[in-house]
């Protein structure tokens, strides 16, 4: 009996579930292969004892209409990088990843799925060169892997964003406020950009355009006439002004190493008040609800699209690749090009062309 291991790892996002699902139904197909899970990521296989779960029909029977993931995830940590504490109580990283793939070999793994987004591609990569069978499956809500089309989690994300800017709108209009939704959008404000559009919001700012607060300002006063009126702004929590920095700590958190990025939302309503702005103003940041529930219908067939070529790669041996979706196919690419760049807006973007066209301020 050959195995095939799942590892989902990274930001947990709707879709997850439905693209274990797919794997293991193609894979139920064929005599001769086992589809087994690492709880977490890889810790599973790191842990001792080892981690793993059978995954079967019975198992993922139903999964696809529910959020996260079954086997779990984490985005700290991992094989090059796994945290040890000292005796005097300071932590260090240790490259385990030679040993994870003696365990693989040990019971008796042909292949890994990882499900992930660019850091869980880049480690992809790393553990190809080292000899591993491994296929990559794209996981992001923010959008940004540049040789796919879409990735799964995104469209629920923007939907997800644009039922509260929808629900934003009437009790700003209600109580003649300017209402701040804070959105996900690290380094790409896909999100925020499309739930602006979808939604109606006056103001949209994103990480790839640092933004003029005196523009942003310019706009707002533009809605209002005797105390009177409403606006509503989308921010992505990369965002940051012209010369500034993004809004955020340095994690204390062992094993994660991005900028926990927070206050975007709470800035930018200092910044307005700095300038004499005098309208009452919320802000709203809608944080992990991005990520969290059940998946819309597009995720869930582009989910299981990507498991089933994820497996079927498996059959054909096409390793060192990560699955894509180039409309209307869903193909592969080598996980160098996969990771070379990330997929941000660009001034020349048609979204971007739309938003300025209905006119949306961006900032600028």
């Amino acid at each position: 009996m050959k195995r095939v291991l799942i590892a989902t790892s990274g930001g947990d996002c709707p879709g997850l579930n439905a693209v274990i699902r797919a794997i293991v139904r193609r894979a139920s197909q064929e005599k001769d292969w086992e589809v087994v899970g690492s709880i977490q990521a890889y810790d599973g296989l790191l842990r001792e004892p080892t981690e793993i779960v059978i995954l079967d029909k019975k198992t993922v029977s139903g999964i696809h209409v529910r959020g996260g993931t079954i086997i779990g995830t984490t985005n700290k940590g991992g094989p090059f990088a796994w945290p040890v504490k000292n005796n005097d109580g300071t932590w260090e990283y240790v490259d385990r990843s030679d040993e994870m793939i003696r365990k693989l070999k040990y019971i008796g793994v042909n292949a890994v799925i990882s499900i992930g987004g660019e850091g869980s591609q880049k480690i992809s990569k790393k553990l190809f060169e080292k000899g591993l069978n491994i296929i990559g499956v794209p996981k992001t809500i923010d959008n940004d892997l540049s040789l796919t089309d879409f990735t799964f989690g995104y469209q629920t994300a923007v939907q997800i964003a644009t039922e509260a800017v929808d629900k934003l709108v009437t009790t700003a209009q209600s109580h003649n406020r300017v209402l701040i939704l804070e959105v996900m959008g690290r380094n790409a404000g896909w999100i925020a950009l499309s739930a602006s559009i979808a939604g109606g919001a006056e103001v949209c700012l994103i990480p790839e355009i640092p933004y003029d607060i005196n523009k942003v300002v310019e706009r707002l006063e533009s809605r209002f006439s005797r105390d009177r009126g409403f606006a509503n702004i989308v921010i992505a929590e990369g965002s940051k002004p012209i010369g500034g920095e993004v809004a955020g700590i340095k994690s204390n958190e062992i094993g994660y190493g991005n900028i926990r990025l927070m206050g975007a939302a709470s800035r930018l309503m200092q910044e307005i008040k700095s300038t004499g702005f005098e309208a009452d103003m919320r802000e709203t940041v809608l944080g992990h609800l991005q990520r969290g529930g059940m998946p819309n219908a597009y995720d869930r067939i582009l989910a299981s699209q990507f498991g089933v070529k994820a497996f079927e790669m498996v059959l054909e041996k096409k390793f060192g690749e990560m699955v894509v979706y180039n409309h209307p196919d869903i193909c592969s690419v080598s996980f160098s090009e996969a990771i070379q760049k990330e997929k941000l807006i660009e001034m020349d973007s048609y979204l971007l062309h739309t938003a300025k066209g209905i006119g949306i301020s961006l900032g600028f």
